[in-house]
């Protein structure tokens, strides 16, 4: 077997809409091609032998064992190898269970497509499940070693990848809310909503966190003085340098016991509590010198560890912090016992699980010299013996949540101290006997403030209530249901999209508030372009949904970025689906126009229940997605007889129409008439048809989104469609003898509404420079020679420079086997270079004649028209002269250049 191609999806996608995170693999199963696991001698034995907990895999059978019913009765690799690729990351601790299988349109090259948590895990594990399958077919077995390797690898992907249990816990508290998340490219940070109402979070600090509260809490010496200050009970302690100060240090806090940590420590690096003596002193500040060039000694507090969280300013939870400890049977030594525990599931390194291994270093050996044991010793039944002198749970450490215990005078005195230091969240290390207690009734001190505290200790106690302090910080970042998401607006389709996408952004910029938007050409934000280039994929939307001053998204979503990555946004509040017509077929194991009617269909069934999947009533493709959705359904239709759209309204639906000249919407009894068609600059005068639609689509999806129709006219009227605009859509250029037109047709539908145009030109001679992309299927550049027979006088069959993997000439040749099974006596010339052949019909162009320009690169085609000395390019509004009405041989002014 052979690994193609391996793809990561991270949203909305061509194989589930809900399951977000999946791999496709395009396996060939080569010389495994027609032969079915029952063939393989003793595959089955192999497989269950490696990995006997397959068993659990119902498979289609809907069964218990069902999967292996399906390997023992034969079926064929792929399939097995999707479910060992699941099976590999369920071992590894990932919990994972969708996965889907198909053979593409060239024998024996499947699609293995599963589920991931961890990207780098996934793909992993659908390689690993390959190796593994070809093993067993090989040798009839997988070596043990080599599956336990990959597990381990697995979960080293898992523990690398993860961004900790305080981040998790906000993710899935988020996730819960509807609230939107995505990683940032730098130090960590996560982005909570979209956006103008994005919050971002480091760990547990959020973009409201002071700097101020975060440098004053770091600085522990500074932050005691300012709360001994306001009265706050804190340790007698003092800061020193050199090890010659310790014994006046000592002296100073009133001698034994102390407690020796360096000033700038974390996650209780450096610290020794309870010194009683100068050589433990002595060896204890050498111990924070590791950490901190200056040293806090300290009296030791004589209590119990807690863990005060305060969010927003209030107590959110509180937990008894037990240092790491082992707990005698009588029969095992503490080093077994200190194996036994950190064999918990529960226990993994550093902060990548609920608790800790438990490490010893220099103070566990003191410790356990203290009590009189070493290693070695067995202590009796029952009897704790502990191995940290410090309570952090990243030493092991056990917490006990006492939420509902802590007295109202210390909860007061928390609330007070966080606003002392200003911090909106805040973890305060308290330690006294009885937290039920007041503190200055027990003699109980706040020994620490801290940013960004660990929240693991409070949502997943080792003993008592879990406690949802991921919600509170959400209260405080979303309060009272404040908004975390902007409308998302989706624009796909075969033709159109590009046009529809930035009329729709005109239209909504009539509120004034700032839209960004994704198209062909580029990323945009407002009126400024943030990044030229073919800008329709998931990459793209999140440049616009992670920018802070975004209101508004409207996005393009090609086929190819949906194909090769899903969408990039989990849900729309609209999605206008324009068109389903043959192009790029062959391409990605999408061969026939149901399947890319399939693959468009992700948008209008990514659009939010309550929100609007905006269908084309006259495509029967496009308005079968309407059964597909669990979105409300408005149809656009150029006609007005449409039983489909009578059938809508009558229902209560919307519907946006081209009735009596007139772009309406309709809705119950009401026709709002937006604006004659004539009258939109975009629709040329109302010629162009497949405009017209487009500015309905356009239209509805503003509609929907509950804006006016004066404000919908006042987009249509004042759109300019031009080169700056919209390059390559239909760009109309006034050479003074003759004129010439730009646009990015590329497929049959395409050609055939340029077609609507360009028949209508009847001065001089129709003029077209044609090509395709090279990646298309050869019966479509036939089709497309037939298309331009039809509609030019004369033709210069070129080709692209990037001929992306064909034959040079092959492309031009197919093009004109197609013009001359239409027209045998057409008049044409093949001129393979695209300037060469631009250069020729300008040069060769009569009076009055149209030179039609289908390039592969636009911006060099408007370059070599406008060296000639354009006139004008034509922007006409509010006109109704037509093509027809030319004078002198020259098409007039009044035509409107932009056309899709």
């Amino acid at each position: 077997m052979r690994i193609l191609k391996i793809q990561t999806l991270r949203g909305p996608n061509y194989w589930s809409i809900r399951r977000h995170k999946l791999i496709v693999m395009r396996l060939d199963l080569e010389n495994l091609v027609e032969t079915p696991s029952n063939e393989i001698p003793g595959f089955y034995e192999g497989l269950v032998e490696a990995l006997p907990s397959l068993e659990g895999h119902y498979c289609s059978p809907g069964c218990r064992g069902g999967f292996l019913m399906r390997v023992r009765e034969g079926t064929m690799m792929g399939h097995i190898v999707e479910h060992v690729a699941l099976e590999l990351q369920e071992l590894a601790g990932m919990h994972v269970g969708f996965g889907r299988t198909r053979e593409t349109a060239t024998p024996g090259v499947y699609q293995v497509v599963i589920e991931y948590i961890n990207e780098e895990a996934g793909r992993y594990a659908g390689r690993a499940a390959v190796r593994l399958c070809q093993s067993i077919v090989d040798r009839g077995r997988y070596p043990k070693a080599e599956l336990e390797q990959d597990i381990q690898d697995l979960k080293d992907f898992s523990r690398e990848a993860s961004l900790g249990p305080s981040t998790e816990a906000i993710i899935k508290e988020a996730e819960k809310r509807g609230i939107p998340w995505m990683p940032l490219a730098a130090r960590f940070l996560i982005q909570l909503g979209y956006g103008v109402n994005q919050k971002r979070m480091q760990a547990t600090m959020t973009d409201n966190t002071g700097i101020l509260g975060v440098e004053l809490a770091c600085d522990k010496e500074a932050t005691k003085c300012i709360l001994a200050a306001n009265g706050v009970p804190v340790p007698r302690g003092t800061v020193i340098n050199f090890l010659d100060d310790l014994e006046e240090s000592i002296e100073y806090v009133g001698g034994y016991p102390i407690v020796i940590k360096p000033l700038d420590g974390n996650h209780g690096r450096g610290i020794t509590i309870d010194i009683r003596n100068w050589d433990e002193a002595e060896a204890a500040y050498e111990a924070a010198r590791q950490v901190s060039r200056s040293i806090i000694v300290e009296r030791y507090y004589i209590g119990r560890d807690h863990r005060v969280l305060v969010v927003d300013g209030k107590v959110v939870a509180v937990a008894e912090r037990v240092p790491a400890h082992v707990i005698g049977n009588g029969r095992s030594s503490i080093a077994e016992l200190i194996t036994e525990t950190n064999q918990d599931p529960n226990r993994g390194e550093g902060h990548d699980n609920v608790l800790t291994k438990i490490e010893l270093d220099r103070t566990s050996y003191q410790l356990l010299e203290r009590q009189s044991y070493t290693l070695n010793s067995v202590p009796p039944k029952g009897t704790i013996c502990y191995l940290r002198a410090t309570a952090n749970l990243s030493t092991g450490g056990t917490a006990v949540d006492r939420t509902d215990e802590i007295h109202p005078e210390n909860v007061w005195l928390a609330q007070r101290v966080v606003r002392i230091i200003g911090l909106d969240i805040a973890g305060l290390d308290i330690v006294t006997t009885d937290i039920s207690r007041p503190l200055r009734d027990v003699d109980g001190v706040i020994v620490e403030v801290n940013a960004a505290p660990g929240f693991r200790m409070h949502v997943a106690p080792s003993q008592g209530i879990p406690r949802n302090v991921a919600g509170a910080v959400m209260d405080m970042l979303f309060p009272n249901e404040k908004p975390s998401r902007i409308p998302i607006l989706t624009v796909t389709g075969t033709n159109g999209k590009t046009t529809t996408t930035r009329l729709l952004a005109h239209i909504y910029k009539q509120t004034k508030e700032v839209v960004g938007y994704t198209t062909t050409d580029g990323t945009y934000i407002g009126d400024y372009l943030v990044e030229a280039g073919d800008n329709t994929g998931p990459q793209s939307a999140h440049v616009i949904l992670q920018d802070p001053t975004v209101e508004v998204a409207v996005l393009e979503s090609a086929r190819g970025g949906i194909l090769r990555s899903g969408l990039g946004f989990e849900s729309a509040n609209v999605g206008v689906v324009l068109n389903v017509a043959a192009d790029h077929l062959g391409i990605g194991d999408i061969d026939t126009i149901e399947q890319l009617a399939n693959l468009k269909s992700v948008v209008a069934e990514a659009v939010f229940p309550d929100g609007y999947a905006v269908l084309n009533a006259d495509d029967h493709r496009v308005a079968a997605m309407a059964e597909k959705t669990k979105a409300n359904i408005a149809y656009f239709t150029m006609n007005p007889d449409s039983d489909l759209v009578r059938k809508h309204i009558q229902k209560g639906g919307v519907a946006a129409v081209y009735e009596n000249g007139y772009l309406s919407i309709l809705k119950g009894d009401w026709t709002h008439r937006i604006e004659r068609a004539e009258n939109i600059p975009l629709t040329m005068g109302g010629k162009a048809a497949f405009m017209i639609a487009n500015a309905l689509a356009a239209s509805l999806a503003a509609f929907v989104q509950n804006m006016t129709i004066e404000q919908i006219r006042a987009g249509l009227r004042t759109f300019r469609a031009s080169v700056s605009q919209t390059p390559g859509r239909m760009n109309l250029f006034n050479l003074g003898k003759y004129h010439a037109l730009v646009d990015y047709a590329h497929n049959p539908a395409s050609y055939e509404a340029l077609g609507s145009f360009v028949r209508n030109w009847t001065t001089g001679q129709r003029i077209g420079v044609i090509g395709g992309p090279g990646d298309r299927r050869d019966e479509d550049f036939v089709t497309l020679g037939k298309l331009s027979a039809d509609i030019f006088d004369y033709i210069l069959v070129k080709e692209d420079d990037d001929t992306r993997g064909r034959l040079r000439g092959s492309a031009s040749d197919l093009i004109i086997q197609g013009i001359t099974q239409v027209k045998p006596n057409s008049r044409f010339e093949s001129i393979l270079d695209e300037t060469q052949a631009i250069n020729k019909a300008l040069d060769m162009a009569p009076d009055g004649s149209l030179v039609v320009i289908l390039p592969e690169s636009v911006n060099r085609a408007i370059k070599l028209i406008k060296v000639r000395g354009v006139q004008e390019e034509i922007q006409p509004q509010n006109s109704t002269t037509t093509i027809n009405d030319s004078q002198n041989g020259v098409a007039p002014s009044s035509v409107v250049n932009t056309l899709l």
